[in-house]
């Protein structure tokens, strides 16, 4: 199949073959090569994609690319000339990096990418008229999609289209998921919004904010009734990956399956006094304040002002005496820290 190449399309018609044909005769450029950058670059390379990763001379992600084989360049002259730029810096970075180093230099007819909707969405960063601009998100860390691509298989990716100048905008999105393993598990189109809203609310209320909070609450609990520290962990925090994991594995039904009969009463009856309409609401406040743009306008007003609020409800939470029993327990579970070891 031949490939009709302009000024205006350069990259070519979609065509079956190995993950990265779409892309080929491209340069894409990779802007930052932490954990989603490196993954994501690392799969680009081995998909046979023309890569260059730009990043701050000298900076610490520097040498690690180094290591792994590339020359990187400065963010300036990896995107010069780009077919298509890759921006994976972390969110509160992107707008004045965008600004100062790459919109000047994004060549007519190129494409922008993000694995996050999270600036487009709210108008951090308003790219140029003349560009596609797509989203790649994969609903996994960046370590995770570079073991899975290593393994053969991959990690589900969200697709996405904010612009579509060139009419093939979809296609390059799709295309690029599978270059770094996505499609080998599924590409799920949605849109800038729905990823970002979605994302967000599932961080702040179940995930991350509604997880932390709910083990360190029943921590709290069992010790102010007077049970030891070191059971209190093991019950709250450190059995919650087995249960995680059957949800992983398969949903509410394996859980239900494999965990007795009275832990499965004991959910069923007790769960919703948790987690019961007021815990809703809440969720729901919470879901109002990311649809209305108060939480991202907060959070950049607090990065912007040095993060020292941020920074100290961070200190607090990992001063909580549950990570000092964590640490002593964890020091004598051998899996543990061979896990940790390997992740280094």
């Amino acid at each position: 199949m031949t490939r009709e190449t302009t000024e205006n399309n350069p990259f070519g018609n979609d065509s079956e073959g190995k993950p990265g044909d779409n892309l080929s005769g491209c340069r894409v450029a990779v802007v930052g090569y932490g954990s989603q950058g490196r993954a994501q670059a690392l799969n680009l390379r081995d998909s046979g994609v023309d890569v260059v990763v730009g990043l701050r001379p000298g900076g610490a992600s520097w040498q690690q690319a180094t290591n792994d084989g590339w020359t990187p360049a400065s963010v300036e002259d990896a995107v010069s000339g780009a077919a298509m730029v890759v921006l994976l810096v972390p969110d509160m970075a992107q707008p004045q990096l965008f600004e100062t180093c790459i919109r000047p230099r994004l060549a007519p007819g190129s494409a922008l990418l993000f694995s996050h909707g999270f600036n487009v969405h709210y108008r951090a960063i308003e790219p140029p008229s003349d560009l596609d601009v797509v989203m790649v998100a994969p609903k996994g860390p960046g370590n995770l999609v570079r073991e899975q691509y290593e393994a053969g298989r991959g990690v589900p990716c969200l697709v996405a289209v904010h612009q579509d100048v060139s009419g093939r905008a979809t296609a390059l999105a799709r295309a690029y998921g599978a270059a770094i393993g996505g499609a080998r598990a599924g590409l799920l189109e949605t849109t800038f919004r729905e990823e970002t809203e979605t994302d967000l609310f599932g961080e702040q209320a179940v995930l991350c904010g509604g997880a932390t909070e709910l083990v360190t609450a029943g921590w709290e609990t069992l010790v102010e009734a007077g049970y030891s520290p070191e059971v209190a962990y093991f019950e709250c925090l450190h059995e919650l990956k087995l249960i995680v994991d059957l949800l992983y594995e398969g949903g509410l039904e394996r859980m239900h399956r494999f965990v007795s009969d009275t832990a499965s009463y004991g959910d069923l009856t007790r769960g919703p006094r948790v987690v019961d309409e007021g815990a809703r609401e809440r969720m729901r406040q919470i879901l109002g304040q990311i649809q209305d743009g108060s939480f991202a306008n907060e959070w950049r007003d607090e990065h912007a002002e040095g993060g020292d609020h941020y920074n100290a409800l961070k200190q607090a939470r990992l001063a909580h005496p549950i990570e000092e029993v964590g640490r002593k327990l964890r020091s004598r579970l051998a899996w543990i820290r061979q896990h940790e070891g390997a992740a280094a």
